[in-house]
């Protein structure tokens, strides 16, 4: 009976607003707050308006050049149009960002050759791929607040293929070194040797000097 005169009392959170239907029709978004509504006439719809998350796992896509690589998202949206978003079948909502999302990772990395993405990383989704993703999102009345890359995994054959150049000049560098050294220690050997032969006392000083410290045995002819 009390329902009959005063309606049934409802009550909206601090973080939801109430989309509500009279006869079937949008009436009004309900505020934070009690309301009252009519038991055989309305009907209503809480939404959370709080922001949400949506895990774009890895998929497998190519770059302009030919490479696998995974790539893997983040986007995090929160709803801005209550009544836009209550209309939404239950879950495409969510569904429908992520295929988005997925989209617009998989058109960019397309664009890229592997050393583009790679030198890019987790920045190669530009202003532009979140200015749409955030367009397509608004049909189910929510904002795009983040859309990111988490992770860039190359496949075995890429790490591969990366690696042998990577190793090459590793390899060249280690060569590199050893010439150097040899080249230093020749030199060193050319200069004492040429110094020996423009002043040969030093050789006989050196001599008496091996002598004096018992390192060296001199033979005397008879």
């Amino acid at each position: 009976m009390w329902e009959e005169i005063f309606g049934q009392k409802i009550t909206i959170m601090q973080w939801q607003r109430g989309v509500l239907y009279r006869d079937g029709v949008f009436k009004a978004v309900l505020t934070p707050g009690v309301h009252y509504t009519r038991p055989r006439t309305d009907t209503l719809v809480t939404v959370d308006m709080r922001a949400q998350s949506i895990q774009v796992v890895g998929q497998d896509v190519l770059t302009v050049d030919g490479f696998t690589v995974k790539v893997s998202a983040a986007v995090e949206y929160k709803v801005s149009m209550p009544d836009v978003f209550a209309t939404a079948e239950n879950g495409s909502v969510h569904w429908g960002i992520y295929l988005r999302a997925q989209l617009q990772v998989r058109d960019a990395v397309a664009a890229l050759t592997l050393d583009e993405l790679l030198a890019q990383r987790g920045q190669f989704l530009g202003a532009d791929a979140v200015a749409r993703l955030a367009a397509e999102a608004e049909e189910f009345g929510v904002t795009v607040n983040r859309f990111v890359v988490k992770d860039i995994m190359l496949s075995g054959e890429v790490r591969k293929a990366l690696a042998g150049p990577l190793l090459a000049r590793e390899a060249g560098k280690a060569q590199l070194e050893r010439a150097r050294a040899e080249a230093a220690v020749l030199r060193s050997m050319a200069n004492t040797a040429k110094l020996l032969r423009e002043n040969p006392e030093l050789l006989q000083l050196r001599t008496l000097e091996s002598v004096a410290d018992g390192k060296a045995m001199v033979v005397l002819n008879r």
